[in-house]
């Protein structure tokens, strides 16, 4: 009814040592360090169509420098404006920045990397400030 497995399994545990590619604990944190932080600069630049600002403008350009650094020299791919239909609700890009912020942080913490912390810490704090200020903008949604 099946076909027999012709070829050995990429699974197999006989492997040697060197039979694939390990990675560090360090390079996996970076790997998920800069992919919290690019997700961030991707909501920034949503948040920078829907509600242009200089704070905005610093962070996209903050974020760009750690992600580019966590990814040797690699520099991030932007957006230039939304891509949805609609007008982004920025209430909810607050509160969904202000969520990688916070995946951020804790990576950023458990590598020792005090740059990318106060950065995310930072941004932390700037979503938190601006949905102060929106209290139930988005409840009618």
């Amino acid at each position: 009814m099946y076909e027999p497995i012709r070829s050995k399994s990429v699974h197999s545990t006989m492997a040697g040592p060197d039979d694939f590619p390990h990675r560090s604990r360090e390079e996996e944190l970076d790997i998920q360090l800069a992919g919290h932080l690019a997700a961030l600069l991707a909501v920034t630049d949503e948040l920078r169509v829907a509600a242009p600002s200089a704070d905005l403008d610093t962070a996209a350009e903050r974020l760009t420098q750690e992600i580019t650094r966590l990814r040797g020299g690699r520099t991030p791919a932007r957006a230039t404006t939304s891509t949805r239909g609609r007008e982004p609700d920025a209430t909810a890009l607050h509160r969904k920045a202000h969520a990688l912020a916070g995946r951020a942080l804790v990576v950023a913490a458990s590598r020792a990397d005090t740059a990318a912390a106060i950065l995310a810490a930072e941004r932390m704090d700037a979503h938190t400030a601006a949905l102060k200020q929106r209290p139930l903008a988005s409840s009618a949604h």
